[in-house]
């Protein structure tokens, strides 16, 4: 099925069941799923997903945006750099006036740096008090291989890359590790206390190894 919406068109499958309520899933790829009680007729569905194309149409942008990977970054007013799943224009994210390519360089993974330690410090807060947690210390750090860790003292550290991500992409890494204070390994334990708390986590994992490539400098 598909209608328009804002001069766009939006394409979906429809799964019905033996279900109360009927909802809207988006996976990593773009493919956009609809489930629904048995007795929902058409209107009904096409109805919920106008209510809800907004929302469809920027994490459809997002997904489209992360996977864009520019061949060489371009390190002027024009060039392109993801924050929170979209693109901007360099200018958009920080100052350039006068300033040669290191110091852009280095100015714009200043500015990373700090949007993560905010959005982190946000979304832990959230998380911690429906996991019922509290970690010792918070860092954002640089890595080229780990998204976040989780130590055995409760010291979690995250990776300033995720400022690039979108914001439920963030929410998965920040849960991912908070459930860590509970369980230090990945056991069934642990990934039923994820799921608990975002039931569609492994979206997110597959979000993170098709498109993280693109969230770098």
């Amino acid at each position: 099925m598909k209608i328009e919406f804002e001069n766009q068109t939006i394409e979906f499958n429809v799964l019905y069941g033996t279900r109360k309520k009927l909802s809207i899933h988006i996976d990593s790829t773009g493919h956009i799923t609809v489930k629904a009680p048995n007795d929902t007729n058409n209107e009904a569905v096409m109805s919920a997903v106008e209510r809800h194309g907004k929302r469809i149409l920027e994490k459809l942008q997002a997904i489209a945006a992360a996977r864009q990977v520019p061949k060489t970054r371009e390190y002027q007013d024009e060039g392109k750099f993801l924050h929170l799943g979209k693109y901007y224009f360099l200018h958009e994210l920080i100052d350039t006036k006068e300033l040669n390519e290191d110091e852009l360089k280095s100015n714009l993974k200043k500015f990373y740096f700090l949007s993560c330690k905010k959005i982190v410090a946000e979304r832990v807060k959230i998380y911690q008090a429906q996991l019922k947690v509290r970690p010792k210390t918070i860092e954002v750090v640089e890595s080229r291989t780990k998204w976040g860790s989780c130590s055995s003292d409760k010291h979690l550290t995250f990776n300033y890359r995720l400022a690039m991500a979108p914001i439920e992409v963030i929410d998965y890494v920040v849960i991912h590790e908070l459930c860590h204070l509970h369980h230090m390994n990945h056991d069934r334990s642990f990934w039923r206390r994820v799921g608990s708390i975002m039931p569609d986590y492994k979206e997110k994992e597959a979000f993170l190894a098709r498109y993280g490539q693109a969230m770098t400098l």
